[in-house]
């Protein structure tokens, strides 16, 4: 799965990551716009993730993958031609479509190949890979990020970032194509088909139900959005911004990385990992200082295996055959969890600091821990070996 792989990594391999929203600040936008900006790009994934879902269960996957590549390119494109308020919410625009349409789509398309290879035990490992993969990747990305920007200002890094994205693009060609779910010939009727016995499965089946409300409120991690601002408020200089949130990322690589090992947790231990991850990020947050930023990387370490986890026992509990429209109600789910953290940074922003507000938003996942030991699901029994899958 060598070609996965790489196609995923590829994606967060951008540079711009790390000083968008310094880009935005640089540009005249106060927290509160910034904020809005990031509504308007969760908006634009969870109002088309569920319909790009249902079209990933209609039409080839791949397909739709390689077009998502090409609206991303452009997304990074347009802020680097468009700067001002509109250019950057159009680019928000593209890059929420192109999410929502490789959200669902890419899971899909792994977990239907490990089931022609009779491995799906293997999925919690592969897509923690993954995961971990696109971590380091976008620390190299966000590091690179510091360089490129005292040789070149925000026109290097962007031109840079639209580059790479480029390269995603030609990597989504070389990706293994699954079978469609539907016939070419009733694409349309198979999506109406699709959409509704996704979204019955995810409303009535009550474990997928469970697990897709469990995985979801992890959307509220999205607030290290909010990590650059976090780190010019400690009186980081530009350039020393990318390699404190580039710390950040190390433990959630780790916690990927290890998610096959941690794939048969129960939902006991799983309440015990996401309950120091509220405490480290809480307290990292308030903490203000380098070693505040070791916290948050420890506990985003924690957050993203279970996370990668509870992903996984999602795809294990689906049933039907609309499996990318199940994975979309998952991001879609996620997204509104996300839109709550921009919302209440958006808000809260005009009278207490960012990393005050980033502290608060930690507090959500003490519910997860206390629901994760009735609501996850059991792991799918062993097809094979879980080792045993090739990599090509």
């Amino acid at each position: 799965m060598l070609r996965v792989l790489s196609y995923y990594a590829t994606r967060d391999l951008i540079p711009i990551y790390a000083l968008y929203a310094l880009l935005f600040s640089d540009h005249g936008l106060s927290a509160g716009e910034v904020s809005s900006l990031l509504v308007i790009w969760s908006v634009t994934s969870f109002v088309l993730e569920i319909p790009s879902g249902a079209w990933a269960d209609a039409i080839d996957r791949r397909t739709l993958l390689m077009i998502s590549a090409a609206v991303y390119v452009a997304a990074f494109s347009t802020w680097m031609l468009w700067q001002s308020y509109p250019g950057f919410a159009l680019g928000f625009v593209l890059w929420g479509a192109s999410s929502a349409m490789m959200s669902g789509a890419f899971e899909a398309l792994l977990y239907d190949e490990l089931t022609i290879r009779s491995a799906t035990a293997s999925y919690t490992g592969l897509i923690g890979w993954a995961e971990s993969l696109s971590m380091v990747a976008m620390v190299v990305g966000i590091a690179a990020a510091g360089p490129l920007y005292a040789w070149g200002g925000y026109d290097l890094v962007g031109w840079t970032s639209v580059g790479i994205a480029v390269l995603h693009g030609v990597l989504a060609r070389l990706l293994p194509r699954a079978p469609k779910t539907v016939d070419a010939d009733d694409e349309v009727a198979g999506y109406t088909r699709m959409l509704r016995t996704g979204l019955r499965e995810a409303v009535r089946h009550a474990p997928v139900r469970r697990a897709v409300l469990l995985a979801s409120v992890f959307g509220i991690l999205a607030f290290d959005e909010y990590f650059p601002i976090m780190a010019r408020e400690t009186g980081a200089a530009t350039s020393t911004v990318p390699w404190l949130v580039a710390l950040t990322m190390i433990g959630p690589a780790i916690g990927t990385a290890l998610a096959g090992r941690t794939a048969r947790m129960s939902g006991r231990q799983m309440s015990w990992f996401v309950l120091g991850a509220a405490i480290l990020l809480s307290a990292g947050a308030l903490a203000g200082n380098v070693a505040g930023f070791v916290a948050l990387s420890l506990g985003y370490g924690l957050a993203w295996n279970a996370s990668t986890v509870a992903d996984a026992r999602v795809q294990d509990a689906i049933e039907g055959p609309a499996r990318a429209t199940v994975t979309s109600v998952l991001g879609f789910s996620s997204e509104v969890c996300a839109l709550a953290a921009y919302a209440v940074v958006g808000i809260g922003s005009a009278w207490l600091s960012v990393a005050t507000l980033v502290a608060i938003l930690g507090l959500p996942l003490l519910a997860v821990a206390g629901v994760s030991r009735r609501w996850l699901p059991a792991p799918v029994a062993d097809d094979d070996d879980e080792d045993a899958v090739p990599v090509t």
